[in-house]
């Protein structure tokens, strides 16, 4: 049977855990979200001519950060210089931190343009079984989908296709042909 004391100790220990898991992060309120509109570009952005944080303003009120106009005719053009390869380790399909730019890059255009589309190939090297490269192939063009899709790119823009070891880029046997060989290329279609 527990005495008062007891009870006391436990509502009050009860209550430091409780306190300890406490935030002071309000996750009710809502997360700021950046407006971009056509008009909002000459202005100084969302922001209404505000600078931000670490910015600073000119004459005219402008942030100094110049726009660029990725309508259809500059996607197009712009659409055409894109880096198109994702490159992966062996037996990976983790998309690396080094090719980042080329998805994003990718992402922004087909945003841009939404009438745009897209095959993402996924390749392997000659090592492993035919159907394990063809998993593994898809499993790359996936992820390479997935990114774009997470930074703004419709998922009936893109399609992932994957054609395993039988479309090598290199001929050879070695790391250096191999590394060549697993990737995944995004082909306009």
């Amino acid at each position: 049977m527990m005495t008062k004391s007891t009870l006391s100790l436990a509502a009050l220990a009860a209550a430091a855990l409780l306190a300890g898991c406490s935030s002071p992060v309000k996750l009710d309120t809502p997360a700021p979200v950046e407006t971009r509109t056509p008009g909002a570009a000459g202005s100084g952005g969302a922001a209404g001519g505000s600078a931000g944080a670490g910015g600073s303003t000119g004459a005219a009120g402008q942030s100094g950060v110049a726009s660029v106009d990725l309508s259809k005719s500059g996607a197009a053009g712009a659409a055409g210089n894109l880096q198109r390869t994702v490159y992966f380790d062996f037996d990976s399909f983790v998309v690396k931190d080094d090719y980042r730019p080329v998805v994003e890059s990718n992402a922004k255009a087909l945003s841009a343009d939404r009438t745009r589309k897209v095959s993402v190939e996924g390749h392997t090297d000659e090592r492993g079984s035919r159907e394990y490269n063809l998993a593994l192939g898809q499993k790359r063009a996936e992820a390479v989908t997935r990114a774009m899709a997470l930074l703004g790119a419709n998922d009936s823009q893109m399609e992932a296709v994957s054609f395993g070891k039988e479309r090598p880029a290199v001929s050879g046997s070695g790391e250096e042909a191999w590394a060549k060989n697993r990737r995944a290329e995004i082909v306009s279609r």
